[in-house]
């Protein structure tokens, strides 16, 4: 597990480590040491695609929350209109 630093201004510098990363198994940076790339576990990518997918799902649930629903019939002239 690499241990790489990071430049945060031109007087600072911080360590990062890839423990502080959730899921990252490893960072990979340029020559100045800014991450580039986070490699991650192909089960971790797709829980968290799959938890943005939810949220993107709660969202729009909760932006028509106030409408009043369409009846099947009404849906259908909807998309036919599409």
């Amino acid at each position: 597990m690499p241990i790489l630093i990071a430049r945060l201004d031109e007087d600072k510098e911080e360590t990062m480590n890839v423990k502080d990363y959730p899921f990252a198994q490893e960072l990979i940076t340029d020559t100045q040491g800014h991450i580039l790339k986070v490699v991650i576990n192909v089960q971790d990518y797709e829980r968290m695609i799959e938890v943005i997918e939810d949220e993107e799902l709660y969202r729009a649930m909760m932006e028509v929350k106030q409408e009043t629903p369409l009846s099947f019939k009404e849906a259908l002239t909807e998309l036919e209109k599409e």
